[in-house]
């Protein structure tokens, strides 16, 4: 199977990563972030992003550029040129933007509106979309061969493998409550 190769990468949010190796697997989980996976079918060869943030940073120095829709989506389809990828051949998958929580930020919202637009104005090629909702989402991207699949995940599951990374083992101990 595709899907079940040893030869996986994670990509985090705000990175982006491509590869025309037959056994790689691009993977990550989306909750409000939304993820680009670009396959050319002629060079073989395909990225994923994983966006955190609409739009663009406000200065081209921002240490921090590659937190913005914008700056992600050109890095990666950069790196694609560079490989050979002509834009007119490209195939466009979009996944993510949900909306996790009730709040006044609509990060997911704001996510696939730029998604879109962003698309649209490039001209890219989008042959398949599933974004919004309320559930986030583990993608699996096959990058020299442009499959992808997708896995919904409930907020129990989608929860608790982000917290164990981003939260360190705290130790136990008396607590004096004031």
């Amino acid at each position: 199977m595709i899907f079940e190769s040893n030869n996986r990468q994670n990509v985090p949010q705000c990175t982006h990563t491509i590869g025309d190796n037959k056994e790689l697997v691009l993977t990550t989980i989306l909750g409000s972030c939304v993820a680009a996976c670009i396959f050319d079918p002629v060079a073989k060869i395909g990225g994923m992003n994983h966006i955190l943030l609409p739009g663009e940073a406000k200065q081209s120095a921002d240490v921090q550029s590659s937190m913005y829709g914008s700056n992600l989506m050109e890095l990666l389809l950069n790196d694609l040129y560079k490989q050979g990828a002509v834009k007119r051949r490209l195939e466009v998958k979009l996944f993510g933007g949900a909306m996790l929580a009730d709040n006044s930020m609509q990060a997911g919202e704001r996510n696939v509106e730029f998604i879109l637009k962003y698309t649209q104005t490039e001209g890219l090629n989008v042959v398949t979309k599933n974004l919004g909702g309320e559930l986030g989402r583990r993608i699996e991207f096959h990058p020299s061969t442009g499959r992808s699949r997708q896995k919904f995940l409930n907020k129990t599951q989608f929860e608790k493998p982000i917290l164990s990374r981003v939260l360190p083992k705290v130790e136990t101990g008396a607590m004096e409550l004031f």
